[in-house]
């Protein structure tokens, strides 16, 4: 059994874990913060507060970090301010991806956007070209209609939708794809 050490397997696995964890917890925080600073920092009045607390509990995120992440957002904690900024992009087969991310710096953050389009072979595009295309309801960004894809263009979507959820900085991505 040389070269061999069941830690070393344990070590890589729950490494693995914590990094998506804390990638989670990161993406959550941020949407705590800016819920409570765009409605106030009580969640029965300030509905996407609720529904940011509902999730991040639902993520088994530390009550901690949920009250962190609320102080911030009121001002009752000196940190990074946060906004949200939304991109667009379109797939081959005509199908338009929306981006939402929340960031403390535009410039990384739609840098960072438009590599990864880039690499993926996707054209980036003016935020104004694609939300037409949707709707906001609920704090969620609705087409207001489908297409269907072929399987490779649903792929490819699938593969730049997987690359934009890496980013630290992007929320949510919306499509109008089936």
């Amino acid at each position: 059994m040389s070269g061999h050490s069941k830690w070393h397997k344990v070590r890589q696995f729950k490494g693995a874990v914590d990094a998506k964890r804390s990638a989670s917890f990161t993406k959550l925080a941020r949407e705590v913060t800016v819920a409570a600073r765009e409605g106030g920092g009580d969640p029965d009045m300030n509905v996407r507060l609720r529904v940011a607390i509902d999730h991040a509990k639902k993520e088994s995120m530390p009550k901690e970090g949920i009250e962190r992440a609320i102080d911030r957002g009121t001002g009752a904690s000196k940190g990074d301010i946060l906004e949200e900024c939304i991109y667009g992009a379109y797939v081959s087969g005509g199908a338009a991806i929306l981006i939402a991310c929340t960031t403390d710096n535009r410039n990384r953050t739609v840098a960072e956007v438009k590599n990864t389009l880039t690499k993926q072979g996707v054209h980036f595009a003016d935020a104004s070209s694609v939300t037409y295309l949707f709707t906001h309801e609920g704090w969620e960004w609705k087409p207001i209609m489908t297409i269907e894809l072929s399987d490779e263009d649903g792929e490819k979507l699938s593969s730049v939708i997987e690359a934009l959820d890496h980013l630290d900085d992007v929320a949510e991505v919306y499509t109008n794809a089936n």
